[in-house]
């Protein structure tokens, strides 16, 4: 006949092993916060085959001075000739047969809110207003605890009504920068603009770790950085997003560019939701580009924003099919980076015989 075991180590049994299914459970959480949100879809796959041409775009009033000339100094004066010194603008086309222009509003009109935009394409895939697959480089200067130079490239991608927008920025030498960041878009081209469904940032320093938030697009709420979940606003776009939303809204002429004009959208950051973003027109300017003197609208936005949340003054080039020739992104007054073309951008060949651009009626 057994000897009966003490209870006590039935005891120690069973506290042994709930220390180890709680070791286990702590074990699964922390892989899951170490991994953090599900990866994005792998970057689209496009090749660029040639240079975008300035051309005189489909509506717009040249009514711009000549550019500016650069103040030389004596001695260059002497050592070259007065008209290599003066950037020319670069040639446009000869001015197509006009298009009928949207009817003008007094400045203090009330905002164009994308969501109320019509379709300019039949069905759900994307007709010619949207930009072939894109890239754009630029030259960074700023201020950031000092004096910083860099570089930057935006990526705009697409694949039938599937988009990507990437925007890099490298602050410090190519070979070894002492900050990057990354802003990443992905999501649909809908009759009412860019659908994002998913939006990604991350920051890394030469020294120290980095930081990374995402932003989820869902059907009826936005998934913000920190995991809380808030109603969705329709027409939303997010920090890379908002650049190709613009450019497609005044590509169309669905909002109309005008000293004085506001266009706005609903724009979520990683932190917080903003129902109502306005961007203001300021006006028509001259850009030095590498590329020569290039006439783009200066949009500025509106009102304050909360925390370090960064706002972005851009200029748009209707000669570049609307694309973001400047971008000056600032999170306060001694913080902030200059983003200027750098040269020629690349597109990429049509997808099919829709991609084809031709000019558009408002």
């Amino acid at each position: 006949m057994k000897k009966p075991r003490p209870p006590w180590l039935l005891v120690l049994a069973v506290l042994a092993l709930h220390l180890l299914l709680g070791r286990e459970v702590q074990r699964i959480h922390e892989g899951w916060v170490s991994e953090g949100p599900p990866p994005m879809a792998p970057r689209m796959q496009v090749e660029f085959v040639r240079e975008m041409v300035l051309q005189a775009p489909p509506m717009t009033v040249r009514t711009l001075p000549p550019p500016p000339k650069r103040v030389v100094k004596a001695e260059a004066a002497l050592a070259a000739p007065e008209p290599a010194s003066v950037p020319e603008p670069l040639a446009l086309p000869s001015t197509p047969e006009p298009v009928a222009q949207a009817p003008s509003a007094p400045a203090e009109e009330a905002p164009v809110p994308v969501a109320q935009a019509a379709s300019a394409a039949p069905g759900d895939e994307p007709g010619p207003e949207w930009p072939l697959s894109t890239r754009l480089t630029y030259v960074l200067t700023g201020n950031y605890r000092g004096p910083v130079h860099g570089e930057a490239q935006v990526e705009w991608l697409r694949k039938g009504s599937d988009y990507q927008v990437h925007l890099d920025v490298n602050v410090g030498p190519s070979f070894a920068p002492f900050i990057t960041r990354r802003m990443s878009s992905q999501g649909q081209l809908t009759p009412e603009g860019i659908a994002p469904q998913r939006y990604d940032e991350e920051t890394r320093f030469i020294v120290g770790d980095g930081r990374r938030a995402s932003v989820f697009f869902l059907p009826t709420e936005v998934q913000l950085a920190s995991g809380v979940r808030q109603p969705a606003q329709r027409g939303a776009q997010d920090s890379a997003s908002q650049f190709v939303q613009l450019t497609w809204l005044f590509l169309t002429g669905r909002a109309v560019l005008e000293p004085g004009r506001v266009v706005s959208f609903p724009l979520v950051l990683p932190n917080r939701q903003y129902p109502q973003w306005d961007y203001e027109v300021i006006g028509e300017e001259w850009v030095e580009t590498g590329t020569g003197w290039v006439p783009a609208w200066h949009l500025k936005p509106r009102g304050s924003t909360k925390g370090d949340d960064m706002t972005a003054e851009v200029w748009l080039a209707p000669g570049m099919q609307y694309l973001p020739v400047r971008l000056v992104i600032r999170q306060d007054a001694s913080t902030y980076v200059d983003l200027m073309l750098k040269s020629a951008p690349l597109q990429a060949a049509p997808e099919s015989t829709n991609d084809i651009p031709r000019r558009l009626s408002p």
